[in-house]
Order: C-alpha cells, then structure tokens, then sequence
C-alpha cells in the first residue's frame, strides 16, 4: 500500500501556517477525540489528510472512514485523498460489508451511517480505524443519527471532527465533541484548534465578501381577496416579513430580475481580471431554481447549471461547472454546501431560509480563495436576520446546550431532510398564502467587514459597488468604501448648502396638489425614459430619498421636495 507519493516533509512545507500549527498540535498530545473548527476555505481537508498520511506511517491507524454529509462531498474526499496517496472508496454502499482490498478506506454519508451502525462498528473494529467527521455538526442533525454515529465509531482508535460551523440553533449535543460548563452553567462546546474567518482573512487565505442589500416595495393578494403592500427593509410584522420576503423571491416579480440582472453585472467586472470567475444562485426548490436559471439566459443569452438535489447526475454538473467557465449555477439549499468551486466569486441568497448554520454555509461557498486580493460578493435580501449575519461575518460562534431551540422556521434537520428530497414544486404547506402582484427591488446599501455603507439617496452608488475592481486586498476594499461614503456625504452637505427653495403658488389647496402630482408624473416619466426604471421604482426611490408617504397622501411641500429631487438627479445631484 503506498500510503504518499511526497514525504512527510515535503507535505509539511506545503501547509499554511494554521494548519502546521493544528498538525503539531495534534501531535504534541495525540488525543483519540480532537476537534478542529475552521472557516469554509481555510483548507481543512488538507490539513486532515496530513494527519491522516502521518497517523498510516507511524502505524497509529490501519485503515480510514471519512463521513461526509452529502454524496458529492464524498467524491471529493476521494479525489483529494488521491492526491496524497490514499485510495478511499467513495461508492461504498452498506450492502457489500467491506471495501476492497485496494482501498486503505471509504468515504460514507451520515444518512449511510444510520441505516446500518452496526455494520460500520464492525468495519470500525476489525481494523485500528481513524474517522474524520466532515462538518461533523451534522451528526447532530437528528438524536437518531447522533446516536448511530456514536454507536458506529465508539470503537475507533482515532476521530479527527472537522467544522466550519460549530454551532447549531438546536440542542441536540453533537457526537465526540466535550461540552464544558461557562461561569452561567450553560455547556458549550469545546474545540481543541480554531481558526476563524478574522485571522484567515488577515493571512489572505479567504476573500474578503461584500453583501449587496436588496430592499423595494411588494405587493401580494392573499386567499381572502385582500390587497397588501410592503417595503422589504423596513420594520415589519413577522408575517408581513415573510411574505414580503416570498414575494421579492417569486420569479414572476421584478426583484428577482434586477437582483440577479445586477449580480450579472458584477459578475463581468469581476470576469475582467478573473476570466473563469462563476456565481451562484441558492434558491429555495426546484420550480424557482428552474424559473432562475431561465431569468439568467435571458439575461446573459447562455443557460445556466441548474444543480438539483434529486439529481443523479448532479455530482457530475457540480465537478464540470468547477473545472469549466460558464458563467452561473443555480442550486437547492443543502446542496450548496456540497459546492466546492474555488471559481465560484459573486452569489445570490435567493432562499428564505434564515439560519444562521444555513446562512455561514452558504457564504462559505464564495470565500475559497485561489490567489491573494480576490474579492466575493454575495447579493441579498434587505432582512434583518441576514443584515445582521451579514454584519458579523468576523465573529465567533460556538454549540451552546442548556438553551430553547430556536425558532425560526427552518431547524436544520428539516433543511437536511428537505434537500433530499424530491422537489419539483414548492414544499409541502410552503406554498405562498398569496399571489405576487408586483415586486421592485432597488439598491438598500452594502455591507463589509461589519460597516454599512450606501443608503445615500438618489445617487450612483449601486453602479459604483457593483464596478468595484475583482482583485483588491482586503483593507483596500475598506479604503475604497470608506473613500467614496465620504464623498458621497461632502457632496449632500455641498447640495443642501447651495439648494434654493422654489417659491410658494397661489391657488386653491386642490389645485395646486394636482399641478404639482402632474409635474412630478412628468419628471417622472422623463426619467423612466432616461433610466428605463419602471414608474413605480422611480416614486419609491424618491420616497426613501425624501421620505412621506405615497403622492396620493403627500402634502404640497412634500411633493415640491420629490420635483427638486428628481431635478437634482437630472443633473447628476445627489
């Protein structure tokens, strides 16, 4: 059996910093348990696959079990151990008992795990066996799958648990991780190396992400008949929140169309210096992902990889998409976290599942980097659970038990189950509770490195953040945003100081509303020529501009305002 092609030595050399240290720490104690906990793209299948050389020379394991959580991820596995030396098995199935003898171990899924434990503590057993637990938090998807891989691997000699997630909105405790009492009594869990996305930043070894908020104003009929509207990014009830949320995401509205109509355009400046550079769309099923990938062929003329949990072949979609240049995959959920596709630099959250697990995984899809001073975009929704995700991509989270689980919609078990599922139509009882009637989306504001920049009104802001340069370190990023919000707030100050009032007409109260209502409905109209923006986007840019109400309840002075405003824009004022 050759266990490597390169020496241990030469392995070693090759390691980032944090993973010879984690390498060296393994080894100063070699524990039968340890936990690494590092971000989406640090490299912790490497690092792992160090070890694992290292515990087959020294003799320490006889034989590997990789546990992944999805079928794609297991090819991958073996495709990486090749490269090391180690022949793993990805197409192991329950039924044949034992691998090969040509294989030093297999690649098996969680689901694979708890259909039959006992079939995989007896593997477990015959050999001195080393385990790796890809995004081991999935072990505690479900009590039934904790208990299974306990039972399975209980008899291991050695289990290396890897995550970039370490956290859960559950309490389901997660399978040989220790959990340690804080000062409160509540026990959360203990990693024996981390290494966040702070510091991987700061090494270059992930791309800085700018999220594009998305707000606008949508409008739905719900069963009973009623007619309701809503501004998404604005404070809203629950339930007004989620559907105002669906809407936004419903193929047939606009928003849709203009969030990826834009993500498209950021795409081709990021293709500027990254020619092979790719997005990705993490839709909520399989009709809206089909209905996405029909917007972006519009859009750009060329179909997109639509990449489906159902989908036999989708292991194969997903390994072309990475090694080819086409522009766009669309994908379902869970899947995404089976995405490894270094290419993959802008993405689009079309999905209302709103964990933060879900979310951190997600993201995580756009953060591998391939060379120093690569940038990611990520385009969202402007909803206050995933601004505030958003805006603490830097901080750490860890397993808390002891607590409620949370409840916000979308456990991930459910997610898990969901995603493997069968889903030509949208799920089960998710059906909307009303029909999309008009959906706008305009540009909210940019989110990075936990600062909020935008929300300047009436200017050319989302044209500047979607031209940003492709290639840029991460504190140039931070230097160029923080550059043009200083612009943009000296030329306000410099408006409102030369600004004039337009002087008072005279006529009855009546009148002069509807004069007013005409000329703006005129200014209006010019602009939609100008910028092709539909009626209704133009009068809500100017409400968030000036603020009131909608022009049917708008006072004169009000309406005066949004008439110097559209002027202002004409001229190229912000």
């Amino acid at each position: 059996m050759t266990v490597t092609q390169a020496t241990m030595e030469e392995r070693l050399r090759g390691l980032r910093a944090w993973q010879l240290e984690a390498f060296e720490e393994y080894f100063r104690r070699e524990p039968r348990d340890f936990l690494a906990v590092a971000t989406p793209g640090a490299g912790k299948t490497t690092f792992a696959l160090t070890l694992a050389s290292e515990l087959l020379q020294r003799y320490a394991v006889r034989a590997i079990t990789i546990v992944c959580p999805t079928e794609h991820l297991k090819k991958q596995w073996a495709q990486a151990a090749a490269r090391f030396g180690l022949a793993i098995d990805p197409d192991f199935k329950n039924g044949q008992g034992a691998p090969g003898r040509q294989y030093v171990g297999v690649a098996v899924t969680y689901a694979q795990v708890a259909a039959h434990p006992m079939l995989h503590r007896n593997r477990t057993e015959a050999r001195k066996t080393l385990v790796i637990f890809d995004e081991v938090h999935h072990a505690g998807d479900a009590l039934s799958w904790g208990e299974a891989v306990r039972e399975a691997f209980d008899p291991a000699a050695r289990r290396l648990s890897l995550t970039g997630t370490p956290f859960r909105s559950d309490v389901n405790p997660i399978p040989f991780v220790d959990y340690v009492q804080d000062v409160a009594g509540v026990r959360r869990c203990s990693w024996d190396y981390s290494y966040g996305y702070a510091p991987a930043l700061e090494d270059g070894v992930v791309r800085p992400v700018i999220f594009m908020a998305y707000s606008g104003e949508m409008r739905w009929r719900t069963r009973a008949g009623d007619e309701l509207a809503a501004r998404l990014g604005e404070p809203l009830t629950q339930d007004a929140l989620s559907q105002a949320w669906r809407a936004a995401l419903d193929p047939k509205g606009d928003w849709i169309k203009k969030v990826l109509h834009a993500a498209d355009r950021r795409l081709t400046e990021v293709r500027k210096t990254h020619p092979d550079a790719g997005g990705l769309v993490i839709a909520s099923d399989h009709e809206n992902a089909r209905a996405y990938a029909r917007i972006l062929r519009q859009i750009t003329g060329k179909g997109a990889t639509v990449v489906l949990s159902d989908d036999p072949a989708a292991s194969k979609k997903i390994s072309r998409f990475a090694d080819g240049d086409d522009r766009w995959m669309v994908a379902v959920r869970m899947v995404s976290e089976g995405v490894d596709v270094p290419r993959l630099m802008v993405g689009v959250y079309a999905t209302s599942t709103s964990t933060a697990l879900f979310f951190a995984q997600a993201v995580g899809r756009f953060v591998r980097v391939r060379q120093r001073g690569e940038v990611a975009s990520v385009f969202l929704p402007s909803v206050p659970t995933l601004l505030e995700y958003a805006g603490e991509m830097e901080r750490e989270r860890d397993h808390v038990l002891d607590r409620t689980p949370a409840e916000d919609g979308f456990p991930e078990e459910d997610l898990l189950k969901e995603a493997n599922k069968k889903r030509d139509t949208p799920d089960a009882g998710e059906e909307l509770p009303f029909e999309t009637m008009e959906s706008a989306a305009e540009f909210d504001r940019a989110l990075y490195d936990g600062a909020e920049y935008g929300g300047m009104p009436g200017s050319s802001e989302e044209e500047d953040f979607l031209g940003l340069p492709g290639l840029l370190e991460p504190e140039q990023v931070s230097q160029l945003l923080r550059k043009r919000k200083a612009d943009l707030k000296a030329g306000e100050i410099r408006a409102r100081k030369t600004g004039e009032p337009e002087p008072e007409r005279e006529g009855a109260a009546h009148e002069v509303l509807a004069g007013l209502r005409k000329e703006l409905s005129g200014l209006v109209g010019a602009w939609h020529h100008r910028t092709g923006k539909p009626h209704g986007v133009i009068h809500n840019e100017l409400r968030r501009a000036c603020g009131g109400p909608p022009v049917a309840q708008a006072s004169s002075s009000q309406i005066r305002e949004r008439i110097a405003k559209i002027r202002d824009w004409a001229v190229g004022r912000s």
